[in-house]
């Protein structure tokens, strides 16, 4: 069974095709490595899965539904939850506070109030390892910390897609591997689709990767399959 699932999705700005075409699918369980050149589209696609951008063509469909037309809040109702490739917290709330304000504001699957509003947001705290600074500023932590707060925000919407852009940029190699242990801990019992430029952590992590160029599919495989390719090396990975 497919997840999530794009036809033909395309999207243009002027005479730029940002995404030119894409078919692309989500399998529950996995994750799923979307890579590419600085402008092959990356970020245009995920904004248009998230509900961020409305496209000009195609369909997007969650667990067979029709999402095409349905806004961001409405998608994450339905299970999306997505990072964002700039780090968004609010630096002069607390991190315990992010959390809730992340929960109450974007609708969880499920109503959460009081107690169980507050045993939600403790236990993705908890679940990251920020349980300890829940207290403390969310502008007093150190970036790394910052970009691991942003994915305690997307967990405590109880997601069946966690949608990452991005979050191992401007972490230290410690952060990058403590964030890797993270992942694997995540799945099978959600999805994740992880925008990412760095390659080890794309080769060590992702079930399957989509390669992008110029806002079409280049192409799509296993890790193996992908880094084996010869159009992806000469595009991407170098010869």
């Amino acid at each position: 069974m497919k997840l999530l699932e794009a036809r033909g999705l395309s999207r243009h700005f002027g005479g730029l095709r940002a995404v030119d075409g894409v078919d692309f699918e989500l399998v529950p369980g996995e994750i799923h490595a979307l890579i590419g050149p600085n402008g092959a589209g990356k970020t245009t696609l995920v904004s248009l899965l998230s509900g961020r951008l409305t496209p000009d063509s195609g369909q997007i469909l969650l667990a067979g539904e029709d999402i095409t037309k349905l806004p961001a809040h409405r998608r994450v109702r339905r299970g999306i939850a997505y990072t964002f490739q700039i780090t968004s917290v609010f630096t002069e709330l607390s991190v315990l506070d992010n959390v809730a304000l992340a929960v109450q504001g974007g609708g969880a699957r499920i109503g959460l109030f009081g107690d169980r509003l507050a045993d939600t947001v403790a236990a993705a705290l908890t679940r990251v390892g920020l349980i300890g600074h829940r207290a403390d500023l969310a502008g007093a932590l150190s970036y790394g910390h910052q970009r691991i707060l942003e994915v305690a925000m997307g967990l405590a919407l109880n997601p069946r897609l966690l949608i990452l852009d991005e979050p191992t940029q401007g972490l230290a190699a410690g952060e990058i591997t403590g964030f890797k242990t993270l992942l694997r801990g995540l799945v099978p019992e959600m999805t994740i689709l992880l925008i990412e430029h760095n390659m080890d952590v794309v080769m060590e992590l992702a079930d399957r990767i989509t390669v992008l160029q110029a806002g079409r599919v280049l192409a799509r495989g296993t890790p193996v399959e992908v880094g084996a390719n010869p159009a992806v090396q000469k595009a991407y990975l170098g010869a």
